[in-house]
């Protein structure tokens, strides 16, 4: 697994398979996301079976596929919403991370600066400074 934090509450990753979520659990973590549409992955790597595996390690395990199409303002709230609700730290994970550190830094700059919000997404390895204008735009 290559977890990268991106604050205390949240962290990403790259694709993680069933057999990483008792690890996960171990680490502390309390709820998985998957950004991941099934469409990207082999059946054993889908939503249902890694929800499987994460109740099985005592997980909370959510669903929320994002694309380019599916990046809307709902579900930045909704994966706000999910992070929030945690009992714990959560981790979030798609293809490269990337698509997770996307929908944080979308909602993230309701509350913090936009330079912040850049910056802790680029300390774990995500350049998103061609979101910039939009995070502005997002920030007013």
């Amino acid at each position: 697994m290559d977890i990268r934090p991106i604050t205390p509450r949240y962290a990403v990753s790259p694709q993680i398979a069933p057999t990483d979520l008792a690890a996960l659990k171990a680490a502390g973590f309390t709820k998985v996301i998957c950004n991941r549409p099934d469409a990207e992955n082999p059946p054993a790597w889908q939503a249902e079976a890694m929800a499987v595996a994460a109740k099985a390690a005592g997980l909370e395990f959510v669903v929320l596929p994002l694309t380019h199409q599916t990046m809307t303002p709902e579900a930045v709230v909704r994966q706000a919403q999910e992070v929030e609700s945690s009992t714990g730290p959560v981790l979030a994970y798609c293809a490269s991370g990337t698509r997770c550190t996307v929908i944080w830094a979308l909602g993230a700059v309701a509350t913090q600066s936009v330079d912040e919000t850049l910056a802790l997404a680029a300390r774990a390895g995500y350049d998103l400074a061609g979101l910039r204008p939009r995070l502005e735009q997002i920030a007013g």
